[in-house]
């Protein structure tokens, strides 16, 4: 029977942060995150597509990402391990960018400020 020590597993940092530019280690495309997970939160469906030999584990920080290749715009959700910070300095062209972010400032966006009632 297993026993319950009462240590509640830690969730590990995130490794990048909201507005900084990343490119993914394996595929051809840039991005910026705009949103993080702790661990894994898409849908059970999402993860068992991706092939078995690459599939990340569920326990590491999880990226939003308005990513771009030279083909195409989309969002991407993308592991850590998968993730490099790029060293590029371009400036991301997706066109979504300015509904989350302001203006790109050494080497990251800054996020738009909103207003709260």
């Amino acid at each position: 029977m297993p026993v319950d020590s009462g240590i509640a597993k830690m969730e590990r940092a995130a490794k990048f942060s909201i507005g900084q530019l990343v490119r993914h280690r394996r595929y051809d495309f840039r991005g910026v995150v705009f949103d993080v997970d702790p661990t894994f939160s898409n849908s059970e469906e999402w993860y068992e597509a991706i092939p078995e030999d690459v599939r990340p584990e569920r326990d590491q920080p999880f990226y939003h990402l308005l990513a771009e290749n030279e083909d195409s715009y989309y969002v991407a959700y993308v592991s850590e391990q998968n993730l490099l910070a790029d060293q590029t300095g371009e400036p991301i062209e997706h066109p979504q960018l300015t509904d989350f972010f302001s203006q790109l400032k050494d080497g990251s966006y800054e996020p738009k400020r909103t207003l709260r009632n």
